[in-house]
């Protein structure tokens, strides 16, 4: 079984319902989650919160989180997933920032840094990758580490 159909199994066994907050990966994994037939009993919607402006408005992210620690960081990347968790209503968020390049990187936050967090109301979970690859590489690891994050969280209860 793939980690898309252990994912939705998942969700659907245990009626828990999902949104998504999505920068770097434009809707990937909002797309990816609803390629299963079925998957409307657990996906509720996803935001593709590509500005800040979108970030703050859409998510509720705080202007001194953006402006301390970047639109990439582990900081943003939690506020997302507790944003959208938060305002869809739902058991939970799901949220990747980063830079999938070719442009945008810099010393301190290369192309292919990216955030994904998972957050629940008993835990938040957030992990740093350093991804390589094109544009559309990058955003593809994004997604599976994004479902495999997810998993990982749905495993642990």
């Amino acid at each position: 079984m793939n980690l898309l159909n252990k994912v939705s199994d998942i969700l659907k066994k245990h009626r828990l319902t999902i949104a998504t907050a999505e920068s770097c990966t434009g809707g990937l994994i909002s797309h990816t989650l609803t390629n299963i037939s079925g998957s409307s009993d657990y996906f509720d919607r996803g935001v593709v919160s590509y500005s800040n402006t979108a970030k703050k408005e859409l998510l509720g992210i705080q202007e001194n989180t953006l402006q301390q620690f970047g639109a990439v960081s582990e900081q943003t990347a939690q506020a997302m997933a507790e944003g959208i968790r938060i305002r869809a209503h739902v058991d939970i968020g799901l949220a990747t920032t980063g830079i999938a390049g070719p442009t945008g990187g810099t010393k301190d936050k290369p192309i292919g840094l990216v955030y994904i967090a998972v957050s629940t109301q008993q835990k938040i979970l957030v992990k740093r990758f350093l991804f390589s690859g094109t544009r559309l590489q990058i955003k593809d690891h994004t997604c599976t580490a994004a479902l495999s994050l997810l998993l990982e969280t749905l495993q642990q209860g």
